[in-house]
């Protein structure tokens, strides 16, 4: 561990304006689908997570847990294996389909009647719900609180210009107690026009430090080598728990 670029003491970068104007829409997001362009999705779970969660859980159970732009990712099936309500929101139905195909889980699937064109895909079980249009709109299904947000690949795939809007649907989620687990990247985002974006730790301060301690439980090193591809030289990721204050 020598140099900079490996350095997990690295400075963050101090542009925090860069990326500002970055836009994808949804339709772009369906179209990765679509083209199979998922390196995003962990196919065993995200190891931090994994690490932690028994520690988050605290033997409990019942708990409510939400997923934004939740993909397919499998933690989902974590939660619900410990006893736990599962929510989550995708925009893409064939990732949906993709997550319960791939967990081996049968499901219904209904229209939303607040959100024209919407879905929820519920699995048989009953404790795996996932609805299918943008977060924006999720508010309206009156789904109630949750104890607890898993936001790994969300708060870093919002459109920048959208976060405070991200950020406060985020917050009106959350229940009484809650743990909200963040995870975000840092690179030097001159060399990256994302997704996934930049989140330095001074956004996360602006957009939940109001009603949010912020704490990060852990800092690693997450370069790849298709990282290359991207035309940066190092790659942290941070994740954070956000309670009550």
């Amino acid at each position: 561990m020598d140099g900079s670029r490996t350095s997990l003491d690295i400075e963050e970068y101090s542009n925090t304006e860069v990326q500002k104007n970055q836009v994808l829409t949804l339709e772009e997001w369906q179209d990765k689908w679509v083209n199979g362009k998922t390196a995003f999705h962990l196919e065993q779970g995200h190891q931090l997570l994994k690490k932690h969660l028994d520690t988050f859980l605290k033997g409990k159970s019942g708990l409510r847990v939400f997923f934004p732009l939740c993909g397919k990712a499998v933690e989902m099936k974590w939660f619900a294996n410990r006893g736990h309500s599962v929510v989550g929101v995708e925009i893409s139905e064939l990732g949906i389909r993709e997550f319960f195909t791939e967990q081996n889980l049968s499901y219904t699937e209904e229209p939303i009647t607040e959100i024209p064109g919407a879905k929820v895909f519920k699995s048989s079980s009953g404790n795996i719900s996932l609805y299918c249009c943008s977060i924006f709109d999720f508010p309206r299904t009156n789904i109630g609180k949750f104890d607890m947000i898993w936001d790994r690949g969300a708060l870093v795939a919002v459109n920048p210009g959208d976060r405070k809007r991200y950020a406060d649907t985020m917050l009106s989620l959350l229940g009484k107690k809650f743990q909200y687990l963040l995870c975000v990247l840092s690179y030097d985002p001159t060399k990256h026009p994302g997704p996934p974006f930049y989140v330095p730790h001074a956004e996360i301060e602006r957009l939940f430090g109001k009603i949010c301690n912020i704490h990060c439980l852990e800092k690693v090193d997450a370069f790849e080598e298709r990282h290359k591809s991207w035309g940066i030289d190092y790659l942290f990721e941070k994740l954070y728990l956000l309670t009550e204050k």
